[in-house]
């Protein structure tokens, strides 16, 4: 769903695209609710503790996909060197199977739009877990690196259809109240995915890591069975009977869901036949700065090198002198969710700007310790020094994780869903994704060559990256807390208007 907005005219027009969660409008709803007071209560007023049981456990069990996700990225970092060495893969050859996790979910990205609304969400969930276990198994019975490669394609797709349809889910079957709280299961279910793989890469042999990657998938398949489609597809769609169940369902069988009913049916009925936006709107002068700074962040956040540190942690570690890789590795993704969590408490507090020039700033630093320690280490030390240089190595990793954690990690996406306007989120959304999947992949695909090359010079690139972002929020990112999305928009649309007026001045 999406809302065209005019600010020029200040007019109004709606158009839908069913891969958009359909979800109303904030000025709509809130327009509505004042109408409907005396006829409604609120949910948490309403409800019963079966509805919630009901909204709780359809959540538990798609963010199964979700830590799914995070599996499937740690994975080749644990494993690295045990598979070099049993299938004798080359540096090279094992770098592109860690990259090739991108290309299949920048694949299964650009496609999970058409198939969550050819299938349904539950349908689309059902083709991420098949895409995984097939890619999985295809790994654990591998022999040669092409089989390998082929699997992680595939576990690619399916992470790519996850990275969708999983928050969309969410969003469509919960209430206003506890969706924020519910939606963010998405992000903190992946960081602990990811350290659930290194928690296992340290117990267990690479193959039976893959083939308990399968895990979570099958509790999704069987917990499927066991909760509701989207309401909201399902009345897309037509099917006005499995609408009704599964409203209910989600809302309480002593709640009232008449009001909520109608509602959604209004609303579908008003976005058929409208048009839809298209990809040349992007490239309106209007959208500039909009495109600029989105893609822009995503740019950044890719270059200071954060997917090729969680993808090739415990090689890292090793080459700066830890004799367990692993351990540390742990330690980091330990890091990653509480910090994740602090972010978000701290986001509408302290305002997007501030939070993400820390946050850069942070990792700046932290890849420029990283880096002094291994410049320290390849110019020979002594042993007392050694330990120093690898606790150096540590603290500046670890500091990297933390305020990458705190800022980098979730702000840029925030930003992209507030700085564009309505009607061309879902088109400038995907530019900007596909933008995030291609920079991942270059940098996964390129690291171990790096590395190999001067680890403490990827270190400092990545570091300058970091400081670079600094500037680039300071001097382009307005800041966009407390503002309504038609406020957002025009400070953005005048931003280099205002620029000039200042220079000439």
């Amino acid at each position: 769903m999406t809302i065209r907005i005019d600010l020029e005219d200040g007019k109004f027009s709606e158009q839908g695209d069913i891969s958009k969660p359909l979800i109303l409008s904030k000025e709509k709803t809130e327009g509505r609710n004042k109408e409907k007071t005396k006829e409604t209560k609120s949910f948490t007023e309403r409800s019963n503790g079966e509805s919630i049981a009901t909204v709780l456990f359809s959540t538990f069990v798609v963010v199964m996909g979700s830590l799914e996700f995070g599996y499937c990225v740690g994975f080749s970092s644990p494993t690295q060197s045990a598979m070099i060495e049993e299938l004798g893969l080359t540096l090279s050859q094992y770098s592109t199977f860690g990259s090739l996790l991108t290309i299949g979910a920048m694949v299964g990205a650009i496609v999970s739009g058409r198939i969550a609304d050819y299938l349904g969400r539950k349908g689309a969930l059902r083709v991420c877990s098949a895409s995984c276990i097939t890619g999985w198994l295809i790994i654990f019975f591998s022999k040669e690196a092409f089989l390998l490669d082929i699997g992680r394609l595939i576990v690619g797709y399916g992470v790519g259809l996850t990275s969708f349809t999983v928050p969309v889910y969410i969003a469509e079957i919960t209430p206003k109240n506890l969706r924020g709280g519910l939606t963010t299961t998405n992000q903190l279910s992946i960081t602990t995915g990811t350290l659930v793989v290194y928690l296992l890469g340290m117990l267990v042999e690479w193959r039976l890591l893959a083939i308990m990657g399968i895990i979570p998938c099958v509790l999704m398949i069987l917990g499927l069975f066991f909760i509701p489609e989207s309401p909201r597809w399902l009345a897309k769609v037509g099917k006005n009977k499995e609408f009704e169940s599964a409203l209910q369902a989600l809302r309480g069988k002593d709640c009232d869901v008449s009001s909520e009913a109608a509602e959604i049916r209004e609303f579908v009925a008003e976005l058929e036949g409208l048009p839809k936006a298209s990809i040349k709107d992007l490239f309106q002068g209007r959208y500039a700065h909009s495109i600029i700074v989105g893609v822009g962040l995503m740019v950044f956040q890719q270059l200071a090198g954060i997917n090729a540190i969680i993808f090739y942690a415990s090689e890292i570690f090793q080459a700066a002198g830890f004799s367990s890789g692993h351990a540390a590795s742990v330690a980091v993704a330990a890091l990653q969710v509480p910090m994740t969590a602090m972010g978000a408490l701290l986001l509408d507090k302290s305002g997007r700007r501030p939070l993400l020039m820390v946050s850069a700033g942070g990792m700046s630093i932290g890849c420029f310790l990283v880096g002094l320690s291994f410049y320290v280490q390849g110019h020979g030390v002594s042993a007392h020094l050694s330990t120093i240089v690898s606790t150096l190595a540590l603290g500046g990793l670890l500091s990297y994780i933390a305020t990458y954690s705190l800022g980098m990690g979730g702000i840029p996406w925030i930003i992209m869903s507030e700085i564009f306007p309505i009607n061309m989120k879902g088109i400038a959304g995907s530019l900007v994704t596909l933008v995030g999947w291609l920079g991942s992949w270059v940098i996964t695909i390129t690291f171990n060559s790096f590395l190999s090359w001067s680890a403490a010079g990827s270190f400092f690139i990545f570091s300058v990256m970091s400081a670079c972002t600094v500037f680039f929020v300071a001097y382009l990112l307005p800041e966009t807390k407390g503002q309504t999305l038609e406020e957002i928009q025009i400070s953005f649309r005048s931003f280099f208007k205002r620029g000039a007026v200042e220079a000439n001045v």
